[in-house]
């Protein structure tokens, strides 16, 4: 009688025992990998590919990144899907820190906006370093304008110039104006397809290979700086949070190991985004 109960109760400690390994292994494996909702920017001119693997060669902390634009990246992150947030709108990334939804927002890197648009350039734009004036011509001339009209960054931005021009370019949506609703890759595509100018950031921009006959026409004025900023999901609003891994991940990006990274990462001999979290 005493074998079979103390049989039974070895059975069962170590059943526990098994159990507790499993959960803390199942746990060690979903602790693993973070998301972070980030633009199509820093996914598409290569950026995170170059990083990421730096970081989970250090930490063994996967990466798993949802590139969507700007706006839908924070209604996500929002919505408790996600443990990090990179974006580049600063106002809604305030918003979204005010609204208890991250725990606080770090300035990171910037790069810069660009107007490009075809070389016959039907509203002479070329060589203009004004932002607002070459808005204002091609307004004038009723050339095409490709907008992601998504409420990406790059959109939101691209509305704030339209209206530091004093032009409402909704009144001409479907004729001159024209919304495609997607991402820079395919508005990208979308103005070499119809000889249209457009609004990307630089690293896309540089990165992207289908030019067609589209150059940059319009640089250098600094209403073109382009903010980033990363941002911790708060915890606390979001319990499956991976409030430490994705730490280690923020604190690394602003780190001098991050930043340093971030400012080596070059496409065609050019650096696309320049940290200063420092």
């Amino acid at each position: 009688m005493f074998r079979r109960t103390f049989l039974k109760a070895a059975l069962a400690a170590v059943l526990i025992a098994a159990a507790a390994s499993g959960h803390s292994a199942a746990h060690a494996e979903d602790a693993s990998f973070i998301v972070v909702q980030s633009t199509t920017s820093t996914q598409n001119s290569g950026l995170f590919d170059y990083l990421l693997p730096i970081f989970t060669e250090k930490t063994g902390i996967e990466v798993r990144v949802v590139a969507v634009g700007t706006g839908q990246a924070i209604k996500n992150a929002a919505n408790g899907d996600g443990d990090v947030l990179l974006v580049h709108a600063k106002a809604a990334e305030e918003a979204f820190v005010a609204e208890g939804n991250g725990v606080e927002r770090f300035d990171l890197m910037y790069n810069d906006f660009v107007i490009v648009g075809p070389a016959a350039d039907p509203a002479g734009i070329a060589g203009t370093g004004d932002t607002a004036a070459a808005l204002q011509a091609i307004a004038a001339s009723g050339a095409t304008f490709a907008s992601r009209g998504d409420d990406s960054g790059t959109h939101k931005a691209e509305l704030k110039l339209w209206q530091a021009a004093g032009v409402d370019p909704a009144a001409a949506s479907g004729e001159w104006y024209r919304e495609t609703g997607s991402g820079m890759g395919a508005t990208l595509n979308a103005a070499a397809g119809m000889g249209a100018y457009t609004l990307p950031d630089r690293a896309t921009w540089v990165a992207f290979e289908n030019k067609g006959d589209l150059q940059i026409l319009t640089e250098g004025d600094t209403a073109l700086f382009n903010q980033y900023g990363v941002i911790l999901v708060n915890p606390e609003k979001f319990p499956a949070v991976k409030a430490a891994e994705g730490q280690q991940f923020v604190d690394w990006l602003l780190s001098e190991e991050g930043q340093a990274a971030i400012a080596a990462y070059q496409v065609d001999g050019q650096q696309l985004f320049f940290p200063n979290a420092m």
